[in-house]
C-alpha cells in the first residue's frame, strides 16, 4: 500500500482539473491507498472496483447508513438478502418491461419534445442548461405524477443531495443543506402519498402504493425514500450522460457523423460515455471481512471508495483506454445496461442500477430527437467543454450552434 503520493489528493482543485492524469498513476504504482481525509481505502484498479461490487460477501453497502440515509431516509441500496431482493421486486417491474413501453415512453418522448421545441428555432443552445439538467428530472417527475411546475425545487433538492453524498471533505454547510432537504422532502411528498393511496392512478407512485410482494408492502417512509433516490440518482447520472455524449461527440466529429447517420450507434455511444466519462466517478462499499486486493489488504469494517472512473480507464481491461471509440471491441454495447455489463458506471451485482433500461431509454430518446432537430450541431465558435466535479462529474456547459427550425 502506498503512502508516498505522486499525484494529487482526490480532494484538491488539481485532481478536480484532471483526474484522469491522477487515476493512471493510481493504478500503476498505487493501486490501494490509505486516505486519511475520507477515512477510506482507495482502490482504482478493475479487478479490484468489479470484485468490491460483485463480491457481497466481502463488501457490503453498510457504509449506506451514514452516506445516504440522513438526505434519503433508509433506501433500498442499504438492504440485503431477503430483504433487499423484496423491495427490488416491489420497485423493479416499473423500469422494465411492458410498464417501460407502454407507461413510460411516451412520458420520455413528451418531456424531451417540449424541451426541444423551447429552442430548436434559435440556432444557439447550451445542452447542459436548457435540455440535460431538466430532461431527467421532468420525466422523473412526470412518471411519479407531480407537479412539473414544481422542477426548480426538484432540481435544488436533487442538486442539494449530490452535494451532500460528494462532500467527501465533510463541510458542515453542505451537511446542514442535506438534511435540510430530507426534511422539505419529506413535508412534500408524504401528504402526496398518502393522498395517492386513497386516489390511485396510472402513475409510478400509485403503483408503488399498490405493489404487494409476499404479503409485504412499501411503507409511506420507503416510498418517499425511494422518490429521493429516483430524484437524486436518475437526474444527476442521466443528465451528466446526455451532457457527455454529445460533449464526446462533438470532441470527435467523425464519430458524432457516424451515429448521425445510423442511429442503433447511439446505444454504443452511451455505453462507451459511460466507460469513458462516467457520470459516477467514485462509489463507497465496506469491508465485511479483511480483504486482499491489488497492493494489499484491506481490514474488516473499513470503508472503501472505489474509483469507477478509473477503473473504466484501466489498460489491463480495456485497449487504449483514454480514447473515446464508439466502434471498440472490448466494449459490449447489447450488455451495457444489465448486471452483465462490462462496464461500471452502473456498478455491478445485485446493487446493480435499477433504473439503467430508464437511463438507456431516455438518452436514446433524447439524442435521437436532438440530431433529428440539430443534425448539424456542433461546438459554438471558441467553445471549449470543461469537466466539473469529482464524486459526480460531467460537463458544465456545452454550448451549440445549428441551423435553427423554419
Amino acid at each position: 500500500m502506498s503512502g508516498t503520493q505522486q499525484f494529487p489528493d482526490i480532494l484538491s482543485p488539481e485532481f478536480a482539473a484532471d483526474p484522469y492524469s491522477a487515476y493512471r498513476a493510481m493504478r500503476e504504482s498505487a493501486p490501494l491507498i490509505w486516505h486519511e481525509a475520507t477515512r477510506s481505502y482507495i482502490v482504482s484498479r478493475y479487478e479490484d472496483v468489479e470484485r468490491a461490487f460483485k463480491d457481497g460477501t466481502s463488501f457490503t453497502t453498510d457504509n449506506y447508513e451514514w452516506q445516504i440515509e440522513p438526505v434519503h431516509g433508509k433506501t433500498i441500496l442499504q438492504l440485503s438478502g431477503r430483504e433487499h431482493a423484496v423491495r427490488r421486486a416491489l420497485v423493479a417491474p416499473a423500469f422494465r418491461g411492458s410498464d417501460l413501453q407502454n407507461k413510460f415512453l411516451p412520458v420520455i418522448e413528451r418531456n424531451s419534445r417540449e424541451l426541444i421545441d423551447a429552442f430548436r428555432h434559435t440556432g444557439r443552445v447550451d445542452l447542459v442548461d436548457a435540455y440535460a439538467t431538466r430532461f431527467p428530472v421532468n420525466v422523473i417527475a412526470d412518471m411519479l405524477g407531480l407537479d412539473k411546475a414544481d422542477h426548480p425545487r426538484f432540481h435544488r433538492w436533487y442538486t442539494s443531495v449530490i452535494a451532500f453524498l460528494g462532500n467527501l471533505s465533510g463541510d458542515p454547510e453542505v451537511i446542514a443543506d442535506g438534511e435540510r432537504t430530507r426534511v422539505e422532502f419529506a413535508e412534500y411528498m408524504i401528504p402526496i402519498i398518502r393522498q395517492r393511496r386513497e386516489n390511485l392512478g396510472d402513475d409510478l407512485l400509485s403503483t408503488l402504493c399498490a405493489a404487494e410482494v409476499d404479503g409485504v408492502r412499501m411503507s409511506d417512509e420507503d416510498i418517499k425514500a425511494f422518490c429521493s433516490l429516483l430524484l437524486a440518482a436518475g437526474g444527476e447520472t442521466t443528465d451528466k450522460a446526455i451532457a457527455a455524449i454529445f460533449a464526446n461527440l462533438l470532441a470527435h466529429p467523425e464519430q458524432f457523423a457516424a451515429v448521425r447517420e445510423d442511429r442503433s450507434l447511439v446505444d454504443r455511444a452511451f455505453a462507451e460515455t459511460l466507460r469513458y466519462t462516467p457520470p459516477v466517478h467514485m462509489i463507497m462499499r465496506q469491508t465485511a471481512q479483511d480483504v486482499e486486493v491489488s497492493g494489499g489488504t484491506i481490514p474488516a469494517g473499513a470503508t472503501v471508495t472505489c474509483l469507477i472512473g478509473a477503473a473504466n480507464r484501466d489498460p489491463g481491461h480495456y485497449k487504449e483506454p483514454d480514447s473515446f471509440d464508439i466502434f471498440r471491441d472490448d466494449l459490449t454495447a447489447t450488455t451495457a445496461f444489465s448486471a452483465a455489463a462490462d462496464h461500471l458506471a452502473f456498478a455491478l451485482g445485485r446493487h446493480f442500477c435499477v433504473g439503467a433500461l430508464l437511463a438507456k431509454a431516455e438518452v436514446e430518446i433524447g439524442v435521437n430527437q436532438l440530431l433529428d432537430a440539430m443534425p448539424d450541431m456542433r461546438l459554438a465558435e471558441g467553445a471549449e467543454v470543461v469537466e466539473q466535479g469529482v464524486f459526480t462529474r460531467g460537463p458544465k456547459e456545452v454550448p451549440v450552434v445549428f441551423t435553427p427550425a423554419a
